[in-house]
Order: C-alpha cells, then structure tokens, then sequence
C-alpha cells in the first residue's frame, strides 16, 4: 500500500461534506486510494474485487434500488455493505437519509457523509482532487515561474542567477510559484504540477539582500500557488569553445518522474538579459505547441533555395 494519504477531514472541509454520523476519530483516518466506487452491486450482495479503501459513492441510482426494498431488507443489504468497513460512504444530491442507512454506518463506525453536488459533478471534483493529493511526488532544487501561462522550471547550480531572474521576471509581469524547493508532482501520466513548500510559499531568497515576500512587495497577482511543467531550462555558466544549439531543430527533454519535459539548456554571462531570453522561450514553446515551429520553417526555406539553386544550375 502506499504511504501516501490524505486525511479525511481535508477530502471534507474541500467537499463541503456534511457529517450524518462518524467515529471520534474520523477527521484523522487515512484516505490512500485516488479512485472512488459506486456500490450498486454490493447493494445487491456481490462482494468480489471490492476494495473497501475506495471511498464510496451513493447516488440516485443507488438510493432508487434501495427506495425498493422494505426496512428489514434494506437494513441487511446496508449492514452487510458497512461490515466491509469502506473508509467513508458519500451520498450525494442532499438525498435523504435512510434510518436503515445511518444504523448500519454507527454500527460498524463507518464515516456516512452527505453533499448536495450531482453525483458526476462530485465524483470528478473528488477524483481530481484525490489525484492530485496522492500523487507521486519529488523535490528540485530550483525555480518554478509562469511566463505567459507556461510554467517554466529553471535548474542550475547555485549563484546561477535563478532567483534574480525569477525577480526580474514577476517585475514584468509574470508570477513566481516556487523558489529554492520545487515540489513536483504526478498527477497523471502526462503532467507534472509544481508548488512551493508551504512554509517558503512567496519568498524568494536574493543573495546580498536577503529573503523577499514577492506577495507583500509585487501584490497577489504576482505568485501563484501550483502550475503546470512545461518547460525545463537549464542555466550553466558560458564556457568557451561549448557548442550550443542556435537553430533549436532537435528537440531536447528532461526526464521527471518518466515524462520527458522539453527542455533547453541557457548559458549565462553578464550582459545576457535571462529574463527577455526566458519569455522569448515560453512564447516559442507555445508556438510548438500550436504547430508553428520557426526552426524548421527556417530550414524549410533553406532547402526550398538550395534547390531553385540546383535547379537554376
């Protein structure tokens, strides 16, 4: 099992989750499975492959099958249901709650929630969110900016200039995420999504001046909480004779948690501007992405020349 978890009472005060009836100690039980069941068929007694650390959700469906049942069948199709002791059962669309229902959970000290979403609408939000909470995660020593809705992530060694052009970036308009510790996670198997450490959240570390609050000097609109990965820059100080890419034909990747992230590698030398060359990349990296490549379309144009050229001759 994994060691990740979410506590329950986070999945409720997020939900907006009303307590029917919980153990003492409900706000602490470790929730572990990002996935979530409907249990029309435990209803109905089939019990195979039922996984109890599923939370489980009781929609109209359901509630209709057991609406059909008198009392006594219904108290036994429930109590059978919460003796498999599930981690928590969620009936959504403000729904009733059946007498049978709420013995059965204080019997067997089930948590039995309630919320007033539509049952699809809460099942996206809370597989979502399960997602992101139990999602593998890592930490980078780096920065984490958004410039023109890319997140771009800057690696480096320290005394780089990361954070200085972190800074010269959110002075022109873009938000810093992360600075010194980026906490990347999984959440699918196509995309990373970068935060801060809580307690560094919006500081930013400038050597000879010290620690800065980016919120407090530049204003909300200048951090933001969690991005996307889309980019990886590499900056290294210039070294003579390196050769480095000028036409950015072959694409380069950085492999984080086994998904490859374009990335670029920058070199840095006093009278680069990095901020203007970073926002150059993110507007390109968006043009990739949009099917506009100007490297090849450079190289289109060439050997469309080099062969009028050998046609002419």
């Amino acid at each position: 099992m994994s060691d990740l978890y979410v506590v329950l009472s986070t999945i409720i005060d997020e939900q907006n989750l009303e307590v029917i009836t919980a153990p003492e100690d409900y706000r602490n039980i470790h929730v572990r499975i990002p996935q979530v069941n409907r249990p029309g068929l435990q209803l109905s007694g089939f019990f195979d492959y039922f996984d109890p650390e599923r939370i489980q959700i009781i929609g109209r469906v359901e509630y209709t099958y057991l609406e059909k049942m008198d009392s006594e069948e219904r108290y036994v199709a429930l109590r059978r249901f919460f003796n498999f002791k599930p981690v928590a059962v969620v009936v959504t669309q403000g729904l009733d709650i059946y007498p049978e229902m709420e013995r059965a959970a204080k019997e067997s000290g089930v948590p039995l929630l309630r919320s007033t979403e539509i049952t699809s609408q809460f099942m996206s939000s809370l597989i979502l969110s399960l997602n992101v909470w139990l999602a593998p995660m890592t930490t980078f020593h780096g920065v984490l900016v958004e410039v023109y809705g890319e997140g771009i992530l800057l690696l480096g060694e320290s005394g780089v200039g990361k954070s200085e052009t972190a800074m010269e970036l959110v002075k022109r308009g873009h938000r810093l995420v992360a600075d010194d510790a980026v906490e990347i996670k999984k959440v699918s198997k196509k995309t990373l999504v970068g935060s801060s450490p809580a307690i560094i959240r919006h500081f930013i570390e400038l050597r000879g001046i010290g620690v800065v609050d980016v919120k407090q000097i530049f204003g909300m609109g200048a951090v933001k909480d969690t991005e996307n990965i889309n980019l990886v820059i590499n900056l290294e100080p210039w070294q003579a004779g390196k050769h480095y890419d000028r036409l950015g034909i072959d694409t380069e990747t950085t492999d984080i948690m086994g998904i490859e992230i374009p990335s670029l590698t920058i070199p840095v030398k006093p009278g680069r501007n990095l901020a203007i060359i970073i926002e150059v990349a993110a507007m390109n990296h968006r043009q990739k992405k949009m099917g506009y490549n100007a490297a090849q379309e450079l190289n289109r144009r060439l050997m469309e020349q080099t062969d009028e050229e050998i046609t002419t001759n």
